[in-house]
């Protein structure tokens, strides 16, 4: 069973930056494609992802609304993603999850959040104006 752990949340200014990290633990971690996911306040949790990344790190998509200023990474070795948030803006602020598929494939991302079966439990990110 894999479990996902975020971290890297907090209370910032606009036009901050934060980090997100996301571990991936648990049996085959590295067979996994990740995607980070937001739900903003009064919102249900969006259907596609903020950033999304391919099993070998190599593949990745982002939203129209981060592209520019979030950048997606992965550690196989560390067996974590990170999702680097630069040029915050108050409407970024959300609960971010992450979320983990186990993959045949090394290559290419799902931003569809139905596409995913493992989810983490969020990290809150605030910024305000």
């Amino acid at each position: 069973q894999v479990r996902l752990l975020e971290s890297g949340g907090g209370l910032v200014q606009a036009g901050a930056s934060l980090r997100l990290s996301c571990r991936i633990s648990g049996p085959s971690a590295d067979r996994y494609g990740v995607g980070w996911f937001r739900q903003s306040p009064g919102k249900e949790r969006e259907s596609v992802s903020v950033a999304a990344i391919s099993r070998n790190g190599r593949d990745t998509s982002y939203h129209d609304f981060v592209k520019g200023r979030f950048t997606i990474s992965k550690d196989n070795a560390k067996n974590t993603v990170y999702l680097q948030m630069n040029n915050l803006k108050p409407e970024d602020t959300a609960a971010y999850y992450c979320a983990a598929r186990a993959t045949i494939l090394t290559v290419g991302s799902s931003s569809r959040a139905v596409d995913y079966d493992n989810w983490g439990q969020g990290t809150q990110v605030t910024v305000s104006s």
